[in-house]
């Protein structure tokens, strides 16, 4: 079970294990994001900045509007990219 509202922390696990006498993994447990919300998360950024491209946005201009770096509008984008290639492929193959 994952922390119903993950925010940054400014103890590490390692750290934070020492602290409270409990091991690594189980402070990341306790801690971690659920997998599912994560990946929706993702999805929707990826969404988001494919959108905006569409829209006719830069690079520069989409990172500014989604808080992150262009490197990261990069990525978001070609994995946007490479997750439609693969539902067409998939919808044509079915």
């Amino acid at each position: 079970m994952g922390a119903k509202n993950p925010v940054r922390r400014r103890l590490t696990a390692a750290e934070a294990a020492e602290r409270f006498g409990a091991s690594a993994r189980t402070i990341q447990r306790l801690f971690a994001e659920p997998r599912q919300d994560f990946l929706d998360r993702a999805k929707q950024r990826r969404e988001t900045a494919a959108a905006l491209r569409e829209e006719g946005l830069s690079y520069k201009q989409i990172a500014e509007k989604l808080n992150c770096s262009t490197g990261a509008v990069g990525s978001l984008l070609h994995e946007a990219r490479k997750t439609r290639t693969t539902e067409r492929r998939n919808n044509i193959a079915s």
